[in-house]
């Protein structure tokens, strides 16, 4: 495997990134321990006020637990004093788009279909001029930092270089990172410089694959940079892509590659995505297009996309045997309630998904989503599923918001062995924040009504936590235990 000319040597330090000496770091701890599901998520809440999270040389976590009762072992660590903050797991997206970073609140497109045509393909199309792709690898490696989004899955760009200019961003920050290029073979006018044939297809993926994937460890296991596949949607490509993708994932999924793709997001009658899909292809349900079901009556074209390194953004819209097929599969779905209030797509029915047993990651869908910040998108998630009609409707508790931002992302990428909680032996993958850089935070944590209850009580501060956190109170942003460093 050769090294891009853009990257420092596999297992080489990020240039932008401080060393990661043994640590101490003391302020209130939350995380949900353990491996469960999100129904369980407050059972396994850990909550310390006066905590210390204990980092090792080697960048993974060495002990967390109250300060009081620090091993006698750490006690000559240096001491990052927090107290009055907070120390969260670094966030997970799992589902944003780079060349979107520009295109948040984008005016005068529409529903889902309008809104590709009139803004975002014009949009993409821009990265064609390799200094333009550069600025926004910078601004969108900016903006992950300045949100504590720790580990990212990325909807990538049509164009190579861009492709590159993120995994060197990423890279050089010491960040996270899963992207893959936005396949795109058939499609409308406005599309037309995003699209390439169907070989040609293959062969940048295949080559993107070899260029960048698990290029800085060497295995996907441990690997911060790694590659996805990545068609737009179903509409974007053809039967024969589909068999070309099926074919060349069926060897990549050996080596850790990831796929990721969009399902059920819009279901206007007629004219929406779900129904032009079903037209184009003649199959029963739109899952079957990516499960190798893309033939005429959801016959078999060629291999399935599915499986534990699959993750599909948003499900509005499923039937019973598409959620059965995602949990059977280990198949995670993106939920990403902000865009789907600005694109009108309606709300993800929670308790029927997770019902099934699929596991819920959450995604801010840069740039239909507008909230980088992913307490902002948990904060969106809170609101529409309390919204959700008659036994549909329910209340997220704090934990469960916590539980889908952190280890729910990690558990979508396959990597909740590394990373998403703080688990001892885990890689140190957090944040440190502190309340009083962000004045409303700060007042509705230190005046805000607290119960006698202890449970309720930190329910209710984790809660005041999540939903009113700003980028400003993120202080540190930390990946193996180093503080990861935004570009200039």
């Amino acid at each position: 495997m050769s090294t891009p000319a853009h990257a420092p040597a596999p297992g080489s330090t990020p240039s932008r990134a401080a060393s990661a000496p043994g640590h101490v770091y003391r302020g209130h701890v939350f995380h949900i321990a353990g491996s469960p599901v999100v129904a369980d998520a407050r059972e396994h809440l850990v909550s310390v006020p006066d905590g210390a999270l204990v980092t090792a040389p080697d960048g993974t976590i060495a002990w967390a637990g109250p300060f009081a009762e620090l091993p006698a072992g750490f006690r000559d660590l240096p001491v990052t004093d927090n107290r009055g903050g907070f120390i969260l797991p670094g966030f997970v997206d799992t589902h944003l788009h780079y060349p979107q970073t520009y295109s948040t609140d984008a005016y005068g497109g529409g529903q889902l279909l309008e809104w590709l045509d009139n803004c975002v393909f014009p949009a993409e199309t821009r990265l064609q001029d390799p200094e333009f792709a550069a600025r926004i690898a910078r601004d969108f490696t900016r903006r992950r930092v300045a949100a504590g989004t720790t580990s990212a899955l990325v909807f990538g760009s049509a164009f190579p270089h861009a492709q590159d200019a993120l995994f060197a961003e990423s890279q050089a920050a010491g960040l996270r990172l899963v992207s893959g290029r936005g396949v795109q073979t058939v499609g409308s006018g406005p599309a037309g410089a995003l699209l390439t044939g169907e070989t040609e297809a293959l062969d940048l993926i295949s080559a993107e694959i070899d260029r960048w994937h698990a290029v800085d460890t060497g295995d996907p296991a441990t690997a911060l940079l790694q590659v996805a596949v990545v068609p737009r949607f179903s509409l974007s490509v053809t039967p024969t892509t589909l068999a070309g993708l099926g074919e060349l994932y069926d060897d990549a999924r050996e080596r850790g590659v990831y796929f990721h793709s969009h399902l059920n997001e819009n279901n206007r009658p007629g004219t929406g995505e779900i129904d032009a899909v079903k037209a184009v292809y003649g199959v029963d349900t739109y899952l079957d297009t990516y499960d190798g079901l893309f033939l005429p009556g959801s016959q078999r074209g060629g291999s399935s996309l599915l499986g534990r390194r699959s993750i599909l953004a948003h499900a509005v819209h499923c039937e019973d045997a598409e959620l059965s097929r995602l949990a059977e599969s280990g198949t995670s779905v993106a939920h990403c309630p902000t865009s789907q209030q600005f694109l009108g797509s309606g709300t993800m029915p929670w308790l029927r998904t997770t019902s099934f047993g699929v596991n819920v990651a959450i995604g801010s869908d840069i740039g239909a989503g507008d909230e980088w910040l992913i307490s902002r998108v948990l904060n969106d998630c809170f609101k529409v599923h309390l919204s959700e009609p008659g036994d549909a409707g329910l209340s997220l508790d704090p934990a469960a918001l916590l539980f889908t931002g952190t280890l729910a992302g990690a558990r979508a990428l396959d990597m909740e062995a590394r990373f998403g909680n703080f688990d001892v032996g885990k890689d140190a993958d957090f944040l440190l924040i502190e309340p009083d850089r962000w004045e409303p935070l700060a007042t509705v944590l230190n005046r805000g009504i607290r119960a006698d209850d202890e449970r309720m009580a930190t329910d209710q501060t984790l809660f005041a936590l999540l939903l009113a956190l700003r980028q400003p109170a993120i202080t540190g942003v930390f990946v193996r235990g180093r503080r990861v460093q935004a570009p200039e």
